[in-house]
């Protein structure tokens, strides 16, 4: 999740478990330590493949955060004891505070390296966006109210209400996930195409609209626009894969490590004399995908790795914001097809309707 979800949620936590006994400075300092975690932004990486897959790592880890929980309450113990609550409260608030900072980015699509040294697929629950104001508001609302008002009864109490909105939340996302789901895979079951697997993602800012991607062959997907509430068919298109293309670079050292990160959840697509992986995880649809990476240069058959390097992409601006607030009421489709033509195109070439513009 975004900084300010992270804080405000260690913000409430702290402020529901102590905020009577350590005031406003209860908020300060659950917003500080549900922070600590993304420290790990810090670190240099060579690459932006290597920055992404070592990010949410050792310092995401509920292993390592549980030791740092244990560490900071011994102390804080010696350092400052208090005789108002005990040792056990302090260490169970250091510990929400700290361990709820993964689990919530475990909720987006991202993945999260919950069991680091551990090496299985990072854990990509994905069923929040990065940003949603419907999660976050309540959680800044009392935040705001504590500073202003101080941590009256009250406070700690709005405090821990938040925090239970946040948990019925996630249980809604959760259940819409599961619906979309099963709603995309029946309806193509119903076409005569089994899916072999399903990847969902909500679209920015809410748990109402939602980016299914499943796969259908070894060289194929399909991607679709699934509305919860939905009375029409939603719209989908059958997309390639290429990953015969990743057959042609087998000494690439990153590679493996990206297909490891994103549960092989990539396509491949020849540009020029370029080879791009993209995400299929994270974007607001085909052409807009956030990560896409050039990671070899030749042409099939010859090509050979090159330092990873971000590949220019468009995620969507507010003509994009504003098309996807027209589906979510039903007055719009997301054209798929149309928007598919950006995974070919060089970088600054016109597509779609800027390319028949400029033909003009």
């Amino acid at each position: 999740m975004d900084s300010v979800t992270q804080a405000v949620f260690g913000a409430g936590i702290q402020g529901a478990l102590l905020g009577r006994f350590q005031g406003r400075k209860a908020l300060l300092y659950g917003a500080v330590i549900a922070t600590l975690p993304d420290l790990d932004v810090f670190l240099g990486q060579d690459d932006p493949v290597s920055a992404m897959i070592n990010h949410r790592g050792f310092s995401h880890s509920l292993f390592v955060l549980s030791g740092v929980a244990l560490v900071m309450t011994m102390a804080l113990r010696a350092w400052r004891p208090s005789p108002h609550y005990s040792v056990g409260r302090l260490l169970l608030c250091i510990w929400l505070c700290l361990i709820t900072h993964p689990l919530l980015d475990a909720f987006t699509s991202y993945g999260t390296q919950l069991w680091w040294p551990l090496k299985p697929t990072p854990t990509s629950w994905s069923s929040l966006f990065i940003i949603d104001p419907f999660f976050t508001v309540p959680l800044i609302g009392v935040t705001l109210a504590g500073f202003l008002v101080g941590m009256s009864h009250r406070v700690p109490r709005a405090c821990a209400w938040a925090l239970a909105w946040c948990c019925v939340y996630i249980a809604t996302s959760l259940a819409f996930k599961h619906v979309v789901e099963t709603r995309f895979r029946d309806t193509l079951a119903a076409e005569g195409t089994k899916v072999a697997r399903i990847f969902s993602t909500p679209a920015p800012f809410n748990i109402l609209l939602w980016r299914v991607v499943g796969m259908v062959d070894r060289d194929a997907y399909v991607e679709g626009i699934v509305g919860v509430f939905d009375r029409q068919p939603f719209e989908r298109a059958r997309l390639p894969l290429s990953a015969k293309l990743a057959m042609d670079l087998p000494d690439s050292p990153l590679l493996p490590g990206l297909r490891w990160f994103t549960g092989d959840w990539l396509r491949y697509d020849e540009i020029g004399s370029n080879l791009v992986v993209s995400d299929l995880r994270m974007g607001l649809a085909t052409g807009f995908y956030t990560f896409r990476f050039k990671m070899g240069e030749g042409q099939p058959h010859a090509w050979h790795p090159v330092v990873p390097s971000m590949w220019p992409t468009q995620r969507g601006g507010m003509a994009e914001l504003a098309l996807l607030w027209a589906r979510l009421q039903g007055k719009a489709t997301m054209p798929l097809g149309d928007w598919e033509p950006r995974m070919h195109a060089m970088p600054n070439a016109p597509t779609g309707a800027a390319a028949g513009a400029a033909a003009k």
